[in-house]
């Protein structure tokens, strides 16, 4: 049977179809710009109980855009019990669903009367594209509060089948205090995956945003307060993960962590969980993805164009990213040239212009990391087939060209490691069990991907790849309403649809003798 092509990868179809952009100056507006830099901490901006804070530079063209509060214990244990107070109080927690709904969805709709704002944040602070801050970022992350804020009053509890001497109901009750991490290549979404589903809970909660993209969070937590939002329900603590992050962690007060970053940091998150109050631990971690193109690839183009934006899409700072692209030797030098026709058409260019599609890396120690790489792959034997170089130096901001390795094998370390960068590794192979064979030989497990016209061996692969998210003729296809999170050492839980309420409730049995 013939499987035809599938859904087109979200990514690009919602690149291709989006409306021409407004003509706004974007520099001017940064040029303007007085963002929030101070911990939201009970309802308003404070300074580290230190005083101190850490310069925040953007990408794009090296600027100060200002200089952060750094927070440390004394803030995050102050921010943990503003939200224990709330908490306990009942000013969230007890509210109706219906209440808790009106105010989350109030919430998605200032965050789409601000995208202009949060765009250009996002984009200063990272250095993704400003088409793809406003279009993608900051609308998912409405719709992710939106989505949450319908479900509240969806969630239905269960009666066990008990007999009829008594009655056993099976609740769901917010678990508290939850403490969250997110990074930097998505401040945004991130954000609004643990948000949507922690406060639709019931729960407060303290957010720990990345050091490297602090900003739009901070805008968010004012946004919290005008929908409706008690004081204390959603603080916001910016600083370094050694300090701040493993204060969030270890925290006694914290009932739940949700963290989405690195495998090695996640591994830490684990550790101070278990050295504190055992609290529960979600964790969305990192990734080598690969992305399967069998001889009977029914569309080489359709998977062509979605092997390039699976890799260079956000510049590559996605642990999602297809960066491991196994071809079908009889297929490999066609698939590799498609690829690198549209590769070049992501020239690194200013992320201020709409027009943009590659933008800057997040910051000087991430681009060096990426060449590293880069230069291993070259040391190891592995070709330059496109790309290589750092580009736009004269800017003063962080920039790469797209690139492409051929002649990989699997024990390289661009095979391995994961980048986090525009940096594809190809690698091909003869027989579709070895495909499978490579693309399971990976400590990560978070996303996978196989073409091929025949439905079986379609689903053949989709069982037998050791991924949270398997894609048959596409890639990065998505919506709020699947799980999102990994296998192995990508991770433990799911975030998005309903399944995420599973990392920030309780389930209470109560049992009725009925005598």
């Amino acid at each position: 049977m013939n499987l035809q092509n599938g859904v087109t990868a979200y990514g690009l179809l919602h690149f291709l179809t989006m409306p021409a952009q407004h003509n706004f100056l974007w520099h001017e507006r940064a040029v303007g710009l007085r963002p929030p830099t101070r911990a939201f901490i009970d309802g308003r901006y404070v300074t580290a109980l230190s005083g101190d804070t850490f310069p925040k530079k953007s990408p794009v063209d090296g600027r100060l855009i200002a200089d952060v509060a750094s927070c440390d214990t004394p803030d995050v244990e102050a921010a943990v019990a503003s939200a224990r107070k709330a908490f306990d109080s009942g000013v969230w927690s007890a509210k109706s669903p219906a209440q808790r709904k009106r105010v989350l969805k109030r919430f998605a709709e200032l965050i789409s009367k601000y995208e202009e704002d949060l765009a250009l944040l996002e984009t200063l602070d990272m250095g993704k594209p400003i088409s793809d801050s406003l279009k993608v970022d900051v609308a998912s992350s409405a719709r992710c509060i939106e989505w949450y804020a319908e479900a509240i009053d969806k969630i239905y509890g269960e009666v066990a089948p008990s007999g009829p001497g008594s009655l056993a109901t099976i609740t769901r009750e917010p678990m508290g205090v939850v403490g969250a991490i997110v990074p930097w290549n998505f401040p945004m979404i991130m954000t609004a995956w643990k948000l949507g589903p922690v406060l639709a809970s019931g729960n407060s909660m303290v957010l720990k945003p990345s050091e490297k993209s602090p900003l739009s969070a901070l805008r968010l937590a004012e946004i919290a307060v005008e929908a409706g939002i008690p004081a204390g329900v959603f603080n916001v603590v910016p600083g370094f993960g050694g300090t701040a992050g493993k204060a969030l962690a270890l925290s006694m007060g914290v009932d739940a962590i949700g963290f989405t970053g690195s495998t090695a940091t996640g591994k830490l998150v684990m550790q101070y969980a278990g050295q504190s109050n055992m609290k529960r631990v979600g964790l969305e971690c990192g990734g080598k993805s690969a992305n399967i193109v069998l001889a009977d690839c029914p569309d080489l183009d359709a998977a062509a164009r979605a092997a390039a934006f699976a890799i260079f899409y956000n510049q590559g700072e996605m642990c999602s990213a297809g960066s491991r692209l196994l071809v079908h030797e009889s297929v490999r030098e066609a698939m590799l040239e498609k690829v690198a026709a549209i590769a070049r058409d992501f020239k690194p260019g200013d992320p201020l212009d709409p027009a943009t599609r590659l933008g800057a890396i997040v910051d000087d120690i991430q681009l060096c990391r990426i060449l590293n790489l880069i230069d291993a792959g070259r040391q190891e034997g592995a070709r330059v087939h496109l790309g290589g170089l750092r580009v736009r130096t004269e800017t003063g901001g962080c920039y790469i060209e797209p690139t492409i390795f051929d002649g990989v094998t699997p024990g390289m370390r661009i095979a391995r490691e994961e980048i986090f960068g525009p940096v594809l590794s190809c690698l091909s192979f003869d027989d579709p069990a070895e495909a499978l064979r490579i693309a399971n030989d990976s400590e990560y497990g978070l996303a996978a991907a196989v073409w091929s016209s025949d439905l079986s061996t379609a689903h053949r692969f989709a069982r037998g790849l050791r991924a949270g998210t398997v894609y048959v003729n596409c890639y990065d296809a998505d919506d709020i309403t699947v799980p999102f999170g990994g296998y192995k050492q990508s991770g433990i839980g799911r975030d998005k649809s309903l399944h995420a309420f599973d990392k920030y409730t309780e389930l209470k049995t109560t049992w009725i003798e009925l005598g």
